[in-house]
């Protein structure tokens, strides 16, 4: 029993001191990985800190940058604007790098370098930061006895949407309840403002650059007077979703200009929009303010009005020369053709804001417009046309020419000249008589329920409906196109063989002075 007991003393005895040898060598290591664990914790708690610290400072400079680069956009519009109005060559310095590209709102950042070289502010501006920026209102002395204003403004009615772009957005309204007009203002959901809010925050400052360029439209419109120019009837200022003195502008309304509804309609038509084109390229390259260049030049930029083309949309327009000092610096790029400028001795790239409106108008519209469907006596000249603009061998003031060259033979019948026509079949005329039976329909008409035309003469009425399989007989009316010489006519494909008079009960377009009978 004793030893028993002696055993399991030293039993408990070799344990405690196993316990303790084990203690003393395994615990420091255990405690050391720990405080190191510890440490890399508070390390890494420290920083996190720090990299948010600096975040914060980071994204807080990048803000400061940003602001200051906003306010200096919104000085160098308000500037563009002021050259604009008083009509001021603008200096060497205030020249775009690239001048000839169109010029969105500039929300990118510049680069240090580049700020660093840019056209600093007064130092009175500078010291009073970046809450000192150009007025909001930019007042017009327009020449009309009756300007319309925010008076009549408060009084519209059937607004309705027309469209928007990057900047602005277009309403089509009544004005005391006689007058259409086209209402044009700031897009708060446009491209423009929602980029510059995402970078800098700042709606109010973000409406006044994008406004300035409404101004300049304004002032444009103002100081270039045309027949192909949009009129502007006036404008408002009035507080808006919480900005004030935002802009509205008030123009004479047109009609979107459809290329596939304008494929569709006469030569003549199609003829009338390219000459008024050229008129109004004519226009602006010998301006008041300087040759001029539209910088978006698109079919959405022009509108129809009683049968005229009109540009509307001229915020992108610019009169500013392209600097070189070679022949490589006058460099135009288009889709599908490339052209080199020649570099005059004054250091100006020749002609180009008019050589550039002109290759547009060629690929967007001279191309589609000029040739189809055209007199075959006249497509030669048109031909000739079409591809001397396409290689730009002529300039503006040829290709103006040659277009009154056209409207010219084409008004006087003198084009009809070289033609040798012999009737197939006889005509016989009968006086006030009409065709009331099965008239057909032809591409293109004047009238969508018939084949209604336009001729110079007889004998020009007689070779159409030959070339007609359906034409028996055609009725000549005392109507007139936009040339002011021409005379329409309209032909049928069946007629009764004793044709009656019957002065009232004709349709309008069907009176006639003369009916020929095949």
């Amino acid at each position: 029993m004793r030893r028993r007991k002696l055993a399991v003393a030293a039993g408990f005895c070799l344990s405690f001191f196993l316990g303790s040898l084990f203690n003393v060598l395994f615990i420091p290591a255990v405690f050391e990985q720990q405080q190191q664990q510890q440490q890399q914790q508070r390390g890494g708690e420290g920083s996190g800190v720090t990299h948010s610290l600096a975040a914060a400072a980071e994204r807080l400079s990048r803000s400061s940058e940003g602001r200051s680069d906003l306010a200096r956009q919104i000085r160098e519009r308000y500037q563009e604007v002021l050259r604009y109005q008083e009509h001021q060559a603008p200096t060497a310095r205030q020249r775009l790098v690239r001048p000839l590209e169109r010029r969105l709102m500039d929300l990118a950042p510049q680069q240090r370098a580049a700020a660093a070289g840019s056209e600093q502010p007064p130092k009175a501006e500078r010291s009073k930061g970046f809450s000192s920026s150009p007025q909001a209102k930019i007042e017009l002395s327009l020449q009309q006895p009756q300007l319309l204003g925010c008076r009549d403004i408060h009084n519209v009615t059937h607004v309705h949407y027309l469209g928007s772009g990057y900047t602005k957005a277009v309403y089509k309204a009544v004005l005391n309840r006689s007058l259409a007009v086209a209402l044009k203002s700031v897009d708060f959901g446009g491209h423009d403002i929602e980029n510059c809010v995402k970078l800098y925050a700042a709606l109010g400052d973000c409406y006044r650059l994008a406004s300035y360029k409404i101004v300049k439209e304004m002032i444009l419109l103002q100081r270039l007077q045309h027949d192909n120019i949009l009129q502007l009837y006036g404008y408002c200022y009035q507080d808006s979703n919480d900005i004030p003195d935002t802009l509205t502008t008030i123009t004479e309304l047109g009609s979107p200009l459809e290329m596939i509804q304008l494929l569709q309609t006469s030569w003549e038509d199609r003829f009338r929009i390219c000459l008024s084109l050229v008129r109004l390229l004519h226009y602006l390259a010998h301006s008041p303010l300087g040759s001029m260049t539209l910088l978006d030049f698109r079919p959405r930029q022009f509108v129809i009005v009683d049968g005229e083309l009109k540009v509307t949309d001229l915020d992108d327009a610019s009169i500013e020369e392209a600097s070189c000092a070679s022949n490589s610096d006058c460099y135009m790029e288009f889709p599908a053709r490339n052209f080199t400028l020649p570099c005059s001795v004054e250091g100006r790239c020749q002609s180009m804001n008019e050589k550039r409106n002109l290759y547009n108008a060629y690929r967007f519209f001279f191309t589609y417009l000029l040739p189809h469907s055209a007199p075959s006596s006249l497509r030669p000249l048109l031909d000739m046309i079409v591809n001397a603009t396409g290689e730009l061998h002529w300039g503006i003031d040829e290709t103006v020419a040659q277009l009154e060259r056209v409207l010219h033979l084409y008004k006087s019948g003198l084009y009809l000249l070289n033609t040798t026509r012999t009737p197939k079949a006889e005509y016989r005329e009968v006086l006030e008589a009409a065709i009331l039976e099965e008239n057909y329909r032809c591409w293109p008409s004047y009238h969508h329920k018939g084949c209604l035309l336009s001729v110079f003469d007889v004998s020009e009425a007689i070779e159409v409906c030959e070339s007609h399989s359906q034409c028996q007989a055609f009725v000549l009316i005392n109507q007139t196109t936009w040339t002011g010489e021409r005379c329409h006519w309209v032909i049928a494909a069946a007629i009764a063989k004793n044709p009656s008079y019957q002065p009232e009960k004709e349709v309008d377009f069907l009176k006639g002075l003369m009916s020929i009978l095949r």
